[in-house]
C-alpha cells in the first residue's frame, strides 16, 4: 500500500511542472497520435458524394439560354430563371406589367434559343375560337371538310394581350393548356411536345379589356409581375440601344437547345427527389391558403401540384438532384399569387395576395 501510494505521488509530482502544452503533447504522443494536424484519410477510404442525376449537360444548356437572353435584356434575372424553370417544369407563364419592360421581347428571345415551332397570336375583342384552334374547310374538289390547324399548333406560343379576348375566346384554351390535346367536332388532335403557352398582359388598362376566367388563371403554372429596371439598368439599356446603331436586337441570337434536349431536360426533371416531410411542407402551405382569413378563394390541388413541379424545376436549375425547402418557398408566391382571391374588406386596405402569401409563408414551419 505504501509503495503504490508514493508511485502515485511521484506521478503527480512529474506533472506538476508541464505546461498545458506540453501536457497535452504527451497526452498526444501516449495515444500515437497527433491532434495538432489533420488525420488524413486515405484516398482509397475517401467518401465521393455524387448526384444520382447527371445533370451537367442541363446545366450548360440553362447557362447558354442565359448567354444569349443576357446579351440583349438588361436586369429582369429573377423573371429569367422563373421562365427557365417553367420550361424545365413543362409548364404555361403568365407575364404581368406595363407596357415597355420587354414582356414580349424576353419570350420571342427565349424562342428563338429553342429549336421549336414558335406561333404568336395578338388577342383582340373580335378573335374568336376558330382563329387559335383552327376551322374545317370544304374542298370543293374531293366534297369532303378539311381541318386546318390554328396557330396554337405550335410548341412554343406566345400570346399577346390575352386579357384583351372575351371569355367565349378564352374558354377554347382550356383544353389545351391542361391536357395538351384539342377536340374539334369530335377529333382529338394532341400537341407535340413540348408545349409552352407565355402570354402578356397589361394591369393597367381597363377599357377593352376582359378579367381571365379562375379557371383560365389556373393553368399557368407561374404568373410573373415584372417590374420597372433600377436606374443602372435604365442606363444601361440606353447604351445597348445606342450602341446598336440599325442593328436589330435579334439578329446574333443563337439557336442552342433542340426540341429532343427539352423534352429531355423535362424527363430528367421529374425524377428529382424530394423527401415527404417537403411534400407536407407544401400541403400545409396550400392548406393554409383555404383557412386564412385574409383569403376569400384559396387554392386548389392543382396547386399543389405546381408548387412541386416547380420546386424541382428550381432543383435542377441550381444543379442538385433533390429539393429544398428554400426551392419550395421560391416557387409559392408565382405559383399561388394569381390562384388565390383577396378577401374584398382587405383588397380595400390594399392588401395584396402576394403579401398574403409571404406571411402564410412565414408562418409555415419549415421542415428539419
Amino acid at each position: 500500500m505504501t509503495e503504490s501510494f508514493e508511485n502515485e505521488n511521484m506521478d503527480n509530482t512529474n506533472n506538476e511542472g508541464l505546461t498545458p502544452e506540453t501536457e497535452n503533447n504527451n497526452i498526444t504522443n501516449a495515444g500515437g497520435i497527433n491532434f495538432e494536424k489533420p488525420i488524413s484519410i486515405p484516398e482509397s477510404e475517401n467518401i465521393n458524394f455524387q448526384s444520382r442525376l447527371d445533370l451537367s449537360e442541363l446545366q450548360n444548356g440553362i447557362a447558354a439560354i442565359k448567354a444569349e437572353i443576357n446579351s440583349v435584356i438588361v436586369g429582369q434575372h429573377k423573371m429569367i430563371d422563373q421562365l427557365l424553370v417553367a420550361i424545365l417544369s413543362n409548364g404555361h407563364v403568365l407575364l404581368e406589367g406595363v407596357p415597355g419592360v420587354a414582356k414580349t421581347i424576353t419570350a420571342k428571345l427565349l424562342s428563338k434559343t429553342l429549336t421549336l415551332d414558335f406561333s404568336r397570336i395578338q388577342f383582340t375583342p373580335d378573335l374568336m375560337p376558330s382563329d387559335i384552334l383552327g376551322t374545317s374547310i370544304f374542298d370543293l374538289s374531293k366534297s369532303v371538310f378539311n381541318f386546318k390547324k390554328g396557330p396554337i399548333f405550335s410548341n412554343f406560343v406566345l400570346i399577346d394581350e390575352i386579357n384583351r379576348a372575351p371569355a367565349k375566346t378564352q374558354a377554347a384554351l382550356f383544353e389545351v393548356m391542361e391536357e395538351r390535346q384539342i377536340t374539334v367536332e369530335g377529333t382529338t388532335y394532341t400537341m407535340e411536345a413540348p408545349f409552352l403557352v407565355i402570354a402578356t398582359q397589361n394591369p393597367i388598362e381597363q377599357e377593352g379589356t376582359y378579367r381571365l376566367p379562375e379557371a383560365q388563371l389556373d393553368r399557368f403554372l407561374f404568373k410573373i409581375n415584372i417590374d420597372y429596371p433600377n436606374l443602372t439598368e435604365e442606363i444601361a439599356i440606353l447604351q445597348r440601344e445606342n450602341a446598336l446603331k440599325d442593328r436589330q436586337k435579334l439578329d446574333n441570337i443563337k439557336q442552342v437547345l433542340s426540341q429532343a434536349d427539352i423534352v429531355k431536360y423535362q424527363a430528367i426533371v421529374k425524377q428529382i427527389a424530394i423527401e415527404p416531410q417537403l411534400l407536407e411542407y407544401i400541403a400545409k402551405i396550400v392548406t393554409n391558403t383555404r383557412e386564412n382569413a385574409f383569403l376569400f378563394l384559396g387554392a386548389s390541388p392543382r396547386a399543389s401540384i405546381a408548387i412541386l413541379n416547380a420546386a424541382k424545376g428550381y432543383a435542377a436549375l441550381r444543379g442538385r438532384d433533390f429539393v429544398t425547402p428554400e426551392d419550395i418557398k421560391d416557387s409559392a408566391i408565382p405559383v399561388l399569387q394569381h390562384r388565390v382571391m383577396v378577401a374584398p374588406e382587405r383588397e380595400m386596405e390594399g392588401l395584396t395576395s402576394e403579401q398574403i402569401i409571404k406571411q402564410i409563408i412565414d408562418t409555415v414551419e419549415i421542415p428539419r
